[in-house]
């Protein structure tokens, strides 16, 4: 795939090996469960040092160690007080790689946008009161003086996504050719990443760091996911990232219009579709690659490959909001154990929610696991999904616009109706060959 650099979420040693000896460029990660131990103990730092960078390196190019992921976005009692431990757990971390004598290794961070009060207009930009001071200064005060960049996931999808209406497709996916005048700063925009990476640069610049390197640490958009996810398909997924190489390896670099001409390494999320992952369907979606290794659409990651020389997708069918309804139904293909559990955890903790279901009630019949499973799915996400339930059961569950209700329903009818005509011919005739039998 001609990929320049990769990104890991753990050390696995497996990939580790496998990545020694190529010219990959390899980020690594301390698992957040980590952090406070390190944070408080050197010894404990080191030890993580001596396990997961010196087994491999020089061999595998590690060139950044990222402590945690996206710690600042968790808000348990657990998570605050791991907000205060991240930047230590850094130093401690650099400390140890210096005692190693080694030089080249970065370490950083990745954080998400919700690290900022406020983001639009860009120079708006502003981190949130709850950490301003407490962390993100400290952070970028070690940062600097590591010569260490800020490691930021940034993703589009998201902002466009929650509001259409407002925000352009195209502003989002580089393809507007209209711009936005920030009305604070004067500069103009044409892209949404553009935006949200000027904001987070702002939000720098108001706490006295204004050149702080960006890294992009996932950025991408969703080649497939639920009925009421707008615009995530492959056409988009293929245009957003083919457009985001080119803007990010043309020479010279055209940066943003904060940072103009000022190069931005950028990590796409995500390799593989993750077929596995609960959530809503974009969270399974992010890959350039399905979970069997297959590519989704062609994409050259060097940007020697011009957008213009690849084929030609049919038009999206759901780059605006689904306004129907939409019904949450067992697979046709689920294991049938693995349904009754689904089931049984559904009904126990749905409120109610197979109320319908119980003998001779009015959704009892057909007698299924199947049926039964469709419409205790349906009825949990109903009833829970403003809480955040989604139509995934581990797999056994998707949407449908089809009210299976009604299908079921008329299809219950229709074969009591077509029972009862069948069991009186069969009677009829029973008592005729009984009536000739005696004669």
């Amino acid at each position: 795939m001609n990929a320049g650099q990769v990104k890991l979420y753990d050390t696995n040693p497996e990939i580790l090996k496998l990545l020694s000896d190529t010219k990959l460029q390899v980020s690594i990660m301390v698992p957040n469960n980590e952090i406070s131990n390190i944070a408080s103990n050197q010894t404990a730092a080191d030890e993580w040092v001596k396990n997961n960078v010196l087994l491999y390196y020089p061999s595998t190019m590690i060139r950044f160690v990222l402590v945690g992921n996206e710690v600042l976005s968790y808000h348990s009692d657990q998570a605050i007080k791991m907000w205060q431990d991240l930047v230590p757990a850094m130093r401690k971390i650099k400390k140890s790689l210096k005692n190693q004598n080694i030089r080249d290794i970065k370490v950083s961070t990745p954080l998400a946008m919700d690290i900022l009060q406020s983001s639009f207009p860009p120079s708006t930009g502003a981190f949130r009161s709850d950490i301003s001071d407490t962390v993100m200064a400290p952070m970028l005060r070690f940062l600097n003086w590591t010569k260490s960049f800020f490691f930021i996931d940034v993703y589009p999808y998201f902002p466009w996504s929650s509001d259409p209406f407002n925000i352009s497709l195209d502003f989002a996916l580089f393809k507007s050719n209209s711009s936005i005048v920030d009305p604070g700063s004067g500069l103009t925009y044409n892209n949404l990443l553009d935006q949200m990476l000027d904001s987070l640069i702002f939000a720098m610049t108001k706490l006295g760091y204004p050149d702080i390197r960006l890294v992009i640490s996932e950025t991408g958009w969703p080649n497939s996911g639920d009925i009421e996810e707008p615009g995530a398909n492959i056409l988009n997924a293929a245009t957003y990232n083919r457009n985001l190489v080119q803007k990010m390896t043309t020479k010279p670099a055209i940066g943003t219009p904060a940072r103009p001409g000022v190069v931005i390494p950028t990590f796409i999320f995500s390799l593989y579709n993750e077929d596995q992952k609960i959530g809503p369907g974009t969270e399974r979606h992010w890959g350039l690659l399905t979970s069997y290794g297959t590519p989704i659409y062609e994409i050259d990651l060097t940007g020697k490959r011009s957008v213009s020389d690849y084929a030609t997708f049919p038009a999206a069918q759901n780059n605006v909001p689904y306004k129907g309804e939409v019904w949450c139904v067992a697979t046709k293909d689920a294991d049938v154990t693995e349904l009754s559990a689904a089931l049984t955890f559904a009904c126990n903790e749905g409120d109610g929610a197979c109320d319908a279901l119980g003998p001779g009630n009015e959704c009892y019949q057909p007698v299924s696991v199947n049926w039964h499973a469709g419409y205790a799915f349906s009825s949990y996400w109903a009833k829970f999904r403003g809480h955040g339930a989604t139509c995934y059961f581990n797999g056994l569950a998707e949407q449908t616009t089809k009210n299976p209700s009604g299908f079921s329903n008329n299809f219950v009818r229709l074969f009591s109706f077509g029972f009862f005509i069948l069991f009186y011919v069969l009677v009829i005739l029973q008592v005729e060959e009984l009536a000739t039998s005696l004669v």
